[in-house]
């Protein structure tokens, strides 16, 4: 009988150590730190000491405080913060002013010291004067072009109204945005105001560098309150509603502002270092694109006017010139005077002369192989890059591109025939230089669905201006059928002039435009996609968007999102209808396209009972448990 019992006893415990979990070191942490108390207390007035420190439950750690932290009024001088142990330790080393509200914004930056929980939007506040300012204002800040959320942007407030604060003095109150473009400037006093947005490069809380982008408000703010309710609900478990109460509460006003945020159309001009890639060509380039062309001076002799044939490749910033005359491309070394536009130390553009001596490598000659008779020189044809090719779309143009100048270059050079049952019959078409690159020519036609085209130029039809020529040419290209697209009409409400939209892809990228007309627009022949629609309030009717300029008081040019997709298949035709006013702009972006996602501060909840969990079925498993126990 003893025997019977211990073997059930084993049995038992064979069983126990087959399901036994990993230890897990207990209940995992998910509570952010909690506020203890501090000195001065919150919201402690007739304060004039300048170390502020707080307590809390546990080790805490900030993230980044020269970024994340937010203190108002503005230091000048940067102030000490740093985690101590529970503690956070604030050292300001700016003279306190009389009879101000002092705000110390955390923002996201405290977190536990081991599981990293944030405490969120935590912020600290006291006063040098008898009382505690306590008005907010609120909003977001979006880029202008796009309506993406615009993180980690300062947000002030001035009280002096002039134009001329916001690019001479520190804000008065300032915040910064979340992750989600939002802010709030706590602590507020009552008065009138002025309200910015600004990337501050240089720290300095005020506008003074052009590369910053910036925001601005045309109406003045009046912070206020208002007594209101809302509805809390007290959940009885996770599914469960227990009660849903009325609560009054201050609702602060205005809290549904919006900043777009822009960069004014400036980029500091100046030349880099110039390029001679090969004997004939060489290339200025620039950090920026160009307004105005520079001029040239070769120093080592005094050519023809026309030495050099000028291109601007697709690269805005570069200018490439083509040497025509032999005696010039054939010097080792180019001497070389450059006048262009140059922004000084006051941001003014100032005409300026820098001379550049220009080398280029001569190619090793290649030795030949002695056979007893000359070979002769390979020839080196002009080469004529046709696109598109093979299948195209119906809305495709052709282009003709040459890797260098060409001489007289007329339309009857090119042949274009189409195909009409087993004959090729020629067809006219519309024939132009690009007006920016001058090696690339276009052939215009409208196309028909199903057809078949060739485009034919006979050898030595097309000489550069070094004298190679071209060899014969065909290509021939079949045009797609009207099933293999969609057509997608958007009825427009809410504005009927002066707009155009956009179609986007799913990288927020435009691949169609069109102007509104008759309150719409039509998008023929998509490729089966899905798509997105912007909307741009075209002021100026020059076909493009156009960013803001502080100094005129010129806001950037409006955009809007439709917040919802269009799916085109092959052979669908799709009416829809888009009111472009009836939501929020902070609402308008589809997340889908959205770059600047929020992130998720608060740690997923985790599944206790299944962490830990072996894996094992019992068997020996089981019994090399109950040994590890001592059996």
């Amino acid at each position: 009988m003893g025997y019977f019992m211990a073997i059930l006893v084993l049995a038992a415990f064979a069983s126990a150590c087959a399901n036994m979990a990993s230890p897990n070191g207990g209940p995992f942490d998910e509570t952010p730190p909690r506020f203890v108390r501090s000195t001065p207390n919150p919201l402690q007035t007739n304060y004039t000491g300048k170390k502020i420190e707080i307590l809390f439950d546990e080790l805490i750690q900030i993230d980044k405080p020269s970024e994340n932290v937010i203190i108002t009024p503005p230091q000048q001088n940067l102030p000490v913060i740093r985690a101590s142990g529970r503690r956070v330790i604030v050292e300001l080393n700016d003279t306190l002013l009389a009879d101000m509200t002092y705000t110390i914004d955390f923002t996201n930056s405290i977190s536990d010291n081991n599981e990293k929980n944030v405490l969120e939007n935590f912020s600290f506040a006291f006063a040098t004067g008898d009382a505690i300012d306590s008005l907010e204002v609120s909003g977001y800040v979006l880029n202008a072009s796009n309506l993406e959320p615009m993180p980690g942007i300062l947000v002030g407030l001035h009280r002096d109204l002039a134009d001329s604060a916001f690019t001479t003095t520190p804000f008065f109150r300032t915040s910064k945005t979340n992750d989600r473009g939002q802010f709030t400037i706590r602590n507020v006093a009552e008065g009138e105001y002025r309200l910015y947005a600004l990337n501050d490069v240089n720290r300095d809380y005020f506008f003074d560098q052009p590369g910053e982008d910036i925001a601005f408000l045309d109406s003045i703010i009046i912070p206020r309150f208002e007594l209101t309710t809302r509805l809390d609900t007290i959940w009885k478990d996770s599914l469960t509603v227990d009660t849903v109460l009325t609560v009054e509460y201050n609702r602060f006003l205005p809290d549904d502002i919006v900043l777009r945020l822009f960069k004014e159309k400036f980029e500091r001009q100046y030349i880099l270092r110039p390029e001679r890639t090969q004997n004939n060509l060489f290339t200025l380039r620039f950090n920026a694109p160009l307004d105005t062309l520079p001029v040239l001076q070769l120093l080592d002799e005094l050519p023809a006017d026309d030495w050099y044939i000028l291109q601007i490749p697709d690269d805005p910033t570069a200018v490439n010139y083509w040497i025509r005359d032999s005696l010039i491309w054939e010097k080792d070394t180019l001497h070389l005077s450059v006048t262009y536009l140059r922004h000084d130390s006051l941001l003014m553009l100032q005409s300026q002369t820098d001379t550049f001596a220009l080398s280029t490598r001569r190619q090793p000659q290649t030795t030949q192989r002695r056979t007893g008779r000359e070979e002769p020189e390979p020839i080196e044809f002009l080469t004529v890059r046709v696109s598109p090719s093979g299948s195209v779309n119906i809305y495709d143009t052709l282009s003709i591109t040459f890797p260098e100048p060409v001489s007289n270059l007329p339309q009857e050079t090119f042949l274009l025939e189409q195909k009409q049952d087993t004959l090729w019959n020629q067809v006219d078409f519309t024939f132009r230089q690009d007006s920016v690159n001058t090696l690339r020519y276009y052939l215009e036609r409208s196309w028909d669905y199903e057809e078949s085209y060739r485009l034919s130029v006979d050898s030595a039809q097309i000489f550069s201006i070094y004298g190679k020529w071209n060899n014969a040419v065909q290509s021939t290209f079949h045009i797609k059928s009207e099933d293999e697209y969609g057509h997608l009409f958007i009825n427009i409400e809410g504005f009927e002039e002066q707009v155009f939209v956009e179609l986007l892809n799913s990288n927020d990228e435009p691949v169609r435009k069109a102007t509104v007309q008759d309150g719409g627009v039509l998008f023929m022949n998509l490729r089966p996609d899905k798509y997105y629609a912007r909307l741009i309030v075209d002021a100026n009717a020059n076909g493009i968007w156009d960013t803001g300029n502080y100094a005129d008081k010129q806001q950037p040019e409006e955009v809007y999102y439709s917040s919802q997709f269009y799916e085109l298949r092959t052979n669908w035709k799709i009416e829809e209808t888009w009111n472009v006013l009836s939501e929020p702009l902070i609402q308008q972006k589809p997340m889908d396209i959205t770059k600047n996602k929020p992130t998720n501060v608060t740690r997923p909840v985790r599944n206790y009972r299944e962490e830990g969990q072996s894996n094992s079925s019992g068997g020996l498993g089981g019994l090399g448990g109950i040994r590890g126990l001592g059996f």
